[in-house]
């Protein structure tokens, strides 16, 4: 059964009028956007979108079984009319979206449980994962899915909440001045994690140091009695500290810097990494199924959450034995006498380098990169992509394939850097063509690109055509 709120709490926490009842105050009502997902009984929220607009929807979800519909004061008179000649409550507020996200927190509100925000330039998605896994030493834990950190997605997440829940672990992204400041309350977080603050959006906010405002927003967010967890080893997010409320607790996380919890001795392998925490005069061996060092600085923000909330090392490491990370993050696959690398998520100059880096610590034979464009660089992206062309060429790796009008950048300066065979295609199709045709038997090859250059589609045409 899908959980809900009852129609006279979703009145008082959008404060929408009552265009037409025929609901029962303690009636309690799903929520659902997709008219396709609409059951008997839900309340059909009709949002609307640059591409969508659900009020034109809100008969049919009535029509397939919505007990309500919320829409906006803006709603045609003729859509009105229709949702008149329906069965079903209607209800109308000044802002569906508002709405939304306000019977969101009245969902949240109505949980005691620890809810940990997570935001940062990179590695949300993967701590966000880690910090659920840590959590879950104890119970079931609520967590975003995919990467649904927008004002759509983390209602989404919040209405997903069940009463078995032990714990809600929830990533907030940023598009923006003031976008975290709008979401965080919606979630009314306990705990927030900030990981880092690199250029990422430099073309939306023009600086790094607007970034790490923008990203700041979050630890003001944390009401007194909240903890923030902040990234030690990141000067700008270490800074944060004197952004938080009287009352909040900060604690800090790192590898090279001192922090309250940190990692030493790491070991990272290709299937994964081991090192030694230390935390309150105590020191516990842990270990996660991601390689690479960036990797255990995520899995430090995880663990502080899981030690401010008084988790056992016992606990938590059980708890990591249970990660699931999501798709195309540094995803490992044999392909006959290949090893395809898809780290094809996204990608910022950061991110980038990391992932290199780590190709090429844990991998000694020979080494291909297949990069795509970063995106929303601004004035810094021929910067940024001719750096990651000099990493390249200075980490050794016997094959550069790029892709995308940036990419061009990248191509250039890792020849120019001596890198021994570089080739920028014009197409997936083209540099999929270009790898069958030189890839090597043990070969190592990383697929690496902003979400917009779908560099997985190059994995697809190369392994789809049965090369090997």
């Amino acid at each position: 059964m899908k959980n809900g709120l009852t129609w006279d709490e979703i009145c008082a926490a959008t404060d929408a009028s009552v265009r037409r009842g025929g609901v029962a105050g303690d009636t309690v009502l799903p929520i659902t956007t997709d008219t396709r997902k609409v059951e008997a009984g839900d309340l059909f929220v009709a949002l609307r979108g640059e591409n969508f607009d659900g009020t034109a929807f809100a008969a049919e979800a009535l029509e397939r079984g919505a007990a309500a519909v919320l829409v906006d004061q803006k709603t045609p008179a003729s859509v009105l009319a229709a949702l008149n000649a329906a069965h079903g409550g209607v209800l109308v507020a000044e802002d569906t979206l508002r709405a939304y996200q306000d019977i969101a927190h009245a969902w949240r509100m109505k949980f005691n449980i620890p809810v940990v925000a997570i935001t940062g330039s990179n590695g949300k998605t993967t701590t966000k994962d880690l910090t659920a896994a840590v959590l879950s030493g104890r119970g079931k834990v609520c967590r975003t899915a995919a990467n649904y950190n927008n004002e759509v997605g983390l209602p989404l997440t919040l209405l997903s909440i069940t009463p078995e829940d032990t714990a809600a672990v929830v990533e907030i992204g940023m598009r923006g001045m003031g976008q975290i400041a709008a979401l965080a309350p919606i979630a009314e977080p306990s705990i927030g994690i900030v990981t880092n603050v690199c250029e990422v959006h430099m073309e939306l906010l023009g600086s790094i140091e607007n970034i790490a405002k923008a990203k700041a927003e979050l630890v003001t967010a944390i009401p007194a009695g909240g903890t923030v967890i902040l990234n030690a080893d990141d000067p700008r997010v270490a800074g944060m500290r004197s952004s938080a409320a009287d009352g909040v607790r900060v604690m800090t996380y790192g590898i090279s810097a001192a922090a309250d919890v940190r990692a030493e001795a790491l070991q990272c392998m290709a299937d994964g990494s081991r090192f030694m925490v230390t935390w309150g005069g105590e020191r516990h061996e842990y270990a996660i199924s991601l390689p690479g060092r960036h990797n255990v600085s995520n899995a430090l923000a995880a663990l502080a959450a899981g030690f401010v909330l008084g988790m056992t090392p016992q606990e938590m490491q059980e708890g990591l034995t249970h990660l699931t990370a999501e798709k195309m993050r540094y995803e490992v696959h044999q392909v006959g006498a290949w090893t395809l690398i898809n780290d094809a998520y996204n990608a910022s100059p950061s991110s980038m380098r990391a992932s290199l880096e780590t190709t090429a610590a844990l991998y000694p034979g020979r080494r291909v990169a297949v990069l795509g464009d970063m995106l929303e660089l601004g004035t810094a992206a021929e910067a940024a992509h001719r750096d990651v062309g000099r990493r390249v060429a200075e980490l050794g790796f016997a094959m550069v394939v790029t892709y995308g009008r940036q990419a061009q950048w990248t191509h250039e300066t890792a020849e120019a850097a001596g890198c021994p065979d570089c080739c920028h295609a014009a197409s997936h199709a083209d540099a999929a063509a270009y790898l069958r045709r030189h890839l090597m038997d043990g070969d190592t090859v990383l697929f690496k690109g902003s979400r917009g250059m779908r560099m997985e589609q190059i994995i697809a045409a190369l392994t789809g055509e049965g090369a090997h």
